[in-house]
């Protein structure tokens, strides 16, 4: 049993692959957060539209309102009166997004984040490990390898584009197991 602070903010982070449930898992606990009659918000970065501008959706289309942002100090702004805020994608976020949680949490707001915790190279992705150090609460999530069925934590790209950054999700990723995955040449 994990037993939640009182009268206190902290934050939790849910890491790991493409299409391993962070965003199903993200939506859980602010549903939940709603039904316990607290005020809620979710916040996502621009870049990411792929589904909707004005909603996060899982890849098997579970979706919950959000707020498209610019930028991690907007958050800040936005969470005036909320409870519990929620943050997708964060890997796509500045180092700033890291700031912006802990000020959440210092304030006596719970904080969830979602975010990819390696890149298609299997490098760290992004401001994810420091929110992973500073996670109150940190869970890990595994896809199964579309190869040989076992847990994956990788993220294989099947598409030759070279940028961090490329939007999308079964057209362009595969979730692999470590054995399975394979990490292109520098």
């Amino acid at each position: 049993m994990t037993l939640t602070p009182t009268d206190a903010g902290w934050i939790e982070v849910i890491c790991g692959s493409m299409f391993s449930g962070k965003t199903e898992e993200l939506i859980r606990r602010i549903r939940r957060a709603e039904i316990a009659k607290m005020n809620t918000v979710i916040f996502k970065p621009k870049i990411d539209d792929r589904y909707s501008s004005n909603h996060v959706v899982s890849h098997n289309q579970s979706k919950l309102e959000s707020r498209l942002v610019s930028n991690a100090a907007e958050i800040i702004d936005q969470s005036e009166g909320m409870d519990v805020i929620g943050i997708d994608e964060a890997q796509f976020f500045t180092e700033e997004i890291v700031d912006v949680c802990k000020t959440l949490a210092q304030n006596n707001k719970r904080v969830v984040v979602a975010g990819l915790d390696t890149d298609y190279r299997g490098n760290p992705f992004g401001p994810m490990p420091q929110l992973m150090c500073e996670a109150d609460y940190l869970d890990k999530f595994r896809a199964i390898c579309v190869q040989c069925g076992n847990p994956a934590s990788c993220s294989q790209r099947t598409t030759s584009d070279s940028e961090q950054v490329v939007i999308g999700e079964t057209d362009v990723y595969e979730a692999r197991c470590r054995n399975c995955f394979e990490a292109p040449e520098e």
